[in-house]
C-alpha cells in the first residue's frame, strides 16, 4: 500500500465524494482520531496533516480492513502526528493595530485607523479605516486577497513568455490543499495564501500552473518544462509541504 502525502496540485476538478466519517483507534495505547472517505480510490491511503489522519479507501472496504491497515501503520502515523504537533504554530492570527502579517516572505504592519470599512496599502503598510464593530480581520484578508491577484496577475504575465505559453486568465482560490489548478478552458487559479510566502515559492507554482498548458499530467516532459524555468522546483515543493501546516489564518 501506498502512504499518500498533501495532494497540493490538481488539474481537473474531482466529482464530489462521499463525506468523510469520524472514527477512532487506539494505537500503542494512543487514542488517535480519524476521518474516512471512501469512493473512488482504487487502494488504501493514509494522509497526515493539520486535520489529522485521514484515510482514504475503495467503497467496499470494510471497517474491519481499515482498521487493520492503519494499525500496520501505526509507528508512521504516531510518528508524523508527533512531528506535526510540534511543528505546527498557532495559525489564527487577530488583526488589530500593530499586528504583523506575513506578506512575500516579509512582516509588514498592519495599522488601525477609524473610517468606514475601506483599505488600502501605503508602500508595504496595510491602513485599515474601519468602524469600531469591523471584522478586521475580514477587512485585511480582503485587501491580502486584491494584493495577491495583483501580484500573481504580474507573475503570471511575466513568467509565460518563459514557458512559452500565452498568459492565462489568473483567478483566486482558498483551497485547503492545493496550491493552484489549471484549465486550458478558464486558465488557473493560484491559491491566494501564496502571498504570504517567499516570492521564489509563488513563482514555482505559477510555473507548474502554466507547464500545464504544454501538459495535462505529470509526465516526465511536464517536469522538463518546469525544470526549465525552476531548476530548484524539487527544493521550492519541499519548502511548500514544510510550511503549508504554518500559514496564517485570517
Amino acid at each position: 500500500m501506498q502512504l499518500e502525502q498533501l495532494l497540493l496540485f490538481r488539474t481537473t476538478l474531482p466529482m464530489p465524494p462521499d463525506e468523510p466519517r469520524q472514527r477512532h483507534i487506539v494505537l500503542n495505547q494512543t487514542a488517535v482520531a480519524y476521518t474516512v472517505r471512501q469512493g473512488s480510490h482504487r487502494r488504501l491511503t493514509l494522509n497526515i496533516d493539520d486535520r489529522g489522519l485521514r484515510v482514504g479507501a475503495p467503497r467496499r472496504t470494510t471497517a474491519a480492513e481499515i482498521d487493520a491497515f492503519i494499525q500496520q501503520h501505526a509507528d508512521w502515523v504516531l510518528a508524523k502526528l508527533d512531528e506535526l504537533s510540534r511543528r505546527t504554530q498557532p495559525r489564527h492570527l487577530a488583526i488589530k493595530d500593530g499586528s504583523r502579517l506575513p506578506l512575500l516572505g516579509n512582516l509588514v504592519p498592519v495599522r488601525v485607523l477609524p473610517g468606514h470599512n475601506r483599505s488600502r496599502w501605503i508602500a508595504d503598510t496595510l491602513l485599515l479605516e474601519a468602524r469600531t464593530d469591523a471584522d478586521l480581520n475580514l477587512l485585511a484578508r480582503r485587501a491580502v486577497q486584491r494584493r495577491a491577484l495583483s501580484y500573481f496577475g504580474e507573475r503570471v504575465s511575466l513568467l509565460a513568455p518563459q514557458v512559452r505559453v500565452q498568459p492565462p486568465s489568473v483567478g483566486l482560490s482558498s483551497a485547503r490543499t492545493r496550491w493552484g489548478s489549471c484549465s486550458e478552458k478558464t486558465g488557473i487559479r493560484l491559491n491566494w495564501r501564496l502571498i504570504h510566502l517567499p516570492p521564489h515559492l509563488a513563482d514555482y507554482v505559477v510555473v507548474h500552473e502554466l507547464a500545464h498548458l504544454h501538459e495535462m499530467n505529470h509526465s516526465p516532459r511536464f517536469w522538463a518544462v518546469v525544470e526549465s524555468v525552476c531548476p530548484n522546483w524539487k527544493l521550492a515543493r519541499k519548502e511548500l509541504k514544510a510550511v503549508a501546516p504554518t500559514l496564517p489564518l485570517l
